[in-house]
């Protein structure tokens, strides 16, 4: 009797380990196949992620590159480094100058606007010299302190003439540009392109640079802690 009840229960205990390791094999599985759901949900994500920073990253390099042969190499070019002030010492209008404009498909007219010529004084030395508006200017008409947009209208073209001649006998002291080294006698009233100018123009293609190498680190990242979270759950187990 006694060997008779011990086989029964036996055989009841070794019934209830193999319940207990068919439902442990269960659970195993359907770890697995979460843990695998999770993995293929994540990866088209993660891959979406590092197309997205990798994109912004080759934008950017584009941005670099058009910025490097137009702003940048305009602003490498120019001699008017330095900044001074410059005393007004003479504005006046010497002459009527040509220019032509657009009326139409291979049809240009001629107009004509004042030429004001301003003399000023750099930094108090004494060097007179003669001032232009910016490079553009500098190199359409070295003679003219200003070159209007030539248009039909002539005396829309003397208004704007005159409002800058007034604006320098009220204001005598302006901010200009010169050349150090005294290569080019004129000064600049502005330079097309400044400090200001291009830090601005290189502000948002770093940015778009930054953040693209960020999401591509923080991607890594989390694939990195992934890897980690399984191999500590594994050795737990």
């Amino acid at each position: 009797m006694f060997f008779v009840a011990g086989a029964k229960n036996t055989a009841a205990a070794g019934r209830g380990n193999e319940r207990r390791s068919i439902y442990q094999k269960f659970r195993e599985v359907d770890s697995f196949l979460d843990k695998k759901k999770t993995v293929t949900a994540l990866k088209p994500g993660e891959d979406r992620a590092i197309l997205l920073g990798l994109g912004m990253i080759l934008s950017s390099v584009m941005m670099y590159f058009v910025l490097a042969i137009t702003i940048l190499r305009y602003y490498a070019d120019s001699v008017w480094t330095e900044e001074g002030v410059c005393v007004v010492l003479n504005s006046t209008v010497t002459t009527e100058m040509n220019c032509s404009y657009s009326c139409g498909s291979d049809c240009w007219r001629v107009s004509k606007y004042p030429c004001l010529q301003v003399y000023v004084s750099v930094n108090n030395t004494g060097r007179v010299t003669r001032l232009s508006h910016n490079e553009e200017t500098q190199d359409a008409s070295s003679e003219c302190v200003y070159v209007p947009r030539c248009q039909k209208d002539s005396m829309a073209m003397h208004a704007v003439i005159m409002n800058i001649s007034e604006h320098l006998k009220v204001n005598q002291q302006v901010s200009c540009y010169y050349d150090p080294s005294e290569q080019q006698e004129n000064v600049l009233l502005t330079r097309l392109y400044d400090h200001s100018v291009v830090f601005h123009s290189l502000l948002w293609p770093s940015c778009m640079l930054s953040g693209g190498a960020l999401i591509i680190m923080m991607v890594k990242l989390t694939q990195y802690l992934s890897r980690l979270c399984e191999e500590i759950g594994k050795i737990k187990r």
